[in-house]
């Protein structure tokens, strides 16, 4: 994202079963770091579902030695698709098509503006307004499925 205080990285773990953004954290760079920012920010806030993989691209930031240690010591298995194949990440990219077309492609005047701004998207609109619209999930938000979702595992259980 770019501001007048130099461009806003941002980096996303998207939760494929309830399509809710798990962890999101922004940066003035894009190093493997922050891709494992996300992931931690998803562990601390209680959204990384155990015993899931870690799915992504090929990005270098995706691929990293940093980004494959870290998974491992969660214990989680890594998966990546095909180079190439376009089909392997439509469920993140359609969050940043969404993204882009909510809140445009605007130049922010500085960096905490467009923090909040990227952050109130993320946390009031598109994980607990946007309904996901099939029949299968109900009409719900991801918030909502990931909430139906945690309350049938404990009634299973």
């Amino acid at each position: 994202m770019p501001t007048a205080g130099g461009w806003l990285y941002l980096a996303s773990w998207l939760d494929l079963a309830t399509r809710e953004i798990i962890g999101y954290p922004m940066s003035d760079h894009h190093r493997a770091e922050l891709v494992i920012d996300a992931l931690d920010m998803a562990l601390v806030l209680g959204r990384l579902e155990p015993g899931r993989d870690i799915h992504s691209d090929r990005g270098s930031e995706y691929t990293s030695d940093q980004l494959r240690h870290r998974i491992g010591k969660l214990g989680r298995r890594q998966s990546m698709g095909r180079t190439g194949s376009r089909f392997d990440n439509t469920a993140a990219e359609s969050f940043w098509a969404v993204l882009k077309e909510e809140i445009g492609t605007r130049f922010w005047p500085d960096r905490a503006t467009a923090r909040s701004e990227i952050f109130g998207f993320i946390e009031t609109f598109y994980n607990r307004r946007r309904l996901r619209k099939h029949i299968h999930w109900g009409y719900l938000t991801p918030h909502e499925t990931r909430l139906r979702y945690r309350q049938d595992q404990a009634l299973a259980a």
